[in-house]
């Protein structure tokens, strides 16, 4: 099951956000402000994060920096009701300016519950090869740093390598 972390200020966004999430299969972690979802973060691993941009304690944009630094493969969604509203003339430059700043997609608020559902699936998706990879290289990881064991010369059951000419066997 993915699970997923809502950063949101205002409590009934991240709420119905939530609810939505759970219904179709997520496991859901909210948090009320960036401070609380950096903590999420340090306590739990996520396949997703959906943060809003203008929060309390945090100047604008500075969220999505601070939470991709933090988990820099996990896909961030970011939305706003203010910074993508203005999608004729502001718009494309604070969605350039959070793209560049770690965000995967923007949404903008108040947006349909299908709409988040398709945005997270294709968040996901691009996702996938890379976590398969990060989770194979960490199983390698793993195996490499487990002690070896040496050999103990004397078990009558280990098989010494004896040459061949020792053997009467001829090569050529």
């Amino acid at each position: 099951m993915r699970r997923i972390l809502v950063v949101d200020d205002d409590l009934h966004v991240g709420q119905a956000i939530q609810v939505w999430l759970r219904h179709h299969g997520f496991r859901v972690s909210n948090a009320d402000s960036g401070p609380g979802g950096l903590a999420a973060l340090d306590n739990a691993t996520f396949d997703l994060m959906i943060v809003d941009v203008f929060m309390p304690h945090l100047r604008g944009f500075e969220a999505i920096r601070l939470f991709h630094e933090r988990a820099p493969t996990v896909p961030l969604i970011a939305i706003s009701g203010y910074a993508f509203s203005d999608t004729e003339s502001s718009g494309p430059e604070f969605v350039r300016l959070a793209t560049r700043l770690g965000a995967t997609r923007c949404l903008r608020k108040p947006f349909k519950p299908t709409t988040l559902l398709s945005v997270i699936d294709e968040c996901l998706s691009a996702a996938e090869p890379h976590r398969r990879q990060v989770a194979a290289l960490g199983a390698v990881a793993d195996s490499l740093s487990e002690p070896q064991s040496k050999p103990n010369l004397s078990d009558p059951t280990l098989v010494t390598p004896v040459e061949p000419r020792r053997l009467g066997w001829r090569l050529w």
